[in-house]
């Protein structure tokens, strides 16, 4: 082998841990734990607008489609009472 590989053989290689090391990574998963994550108030401002502008969003969305029905069903309405008008004439003119 050359240089390098023992080097990396040496470096790589099993080793015990330290005396207590299992103690401190314990000692240390408990204080995360306990320590909730804080979250900063423009996070959750950021968070609340967001929702509000989607929701307002869908909601604007929503009317447009109820304004839309409504145009429909009276241009529909409009059509079928010239439609009657029509039919009506016809009927008259044809003997």
């Amino acid at each position: 082998m050359d240089r390098l590989e023992e080097q990396l053989k040496l470096a790589l290689a099993r080793k015990a841990p330290d005396e207590g090391f299992a103690d401190r990574v314990a000692r240390r998963a408990a204080e995360r734990r306990a320590v909730p994550f804080p979250m900063p108030r423009w996070a959750m401002a950021a968070a609340a607008t967001i929702v509000l502008g989607v929701g307002s969003g869908v909601a604007y969305r929503q009317h447009q489609g109820e304004v839309a029905k409504q145009q429909v069903m009276t241009a529909m309405r409009l059509t079928a009472g010239k439609l009657n008008q029509i039919q009506a004439h016809v009927r008259e003119v044809r003997p």
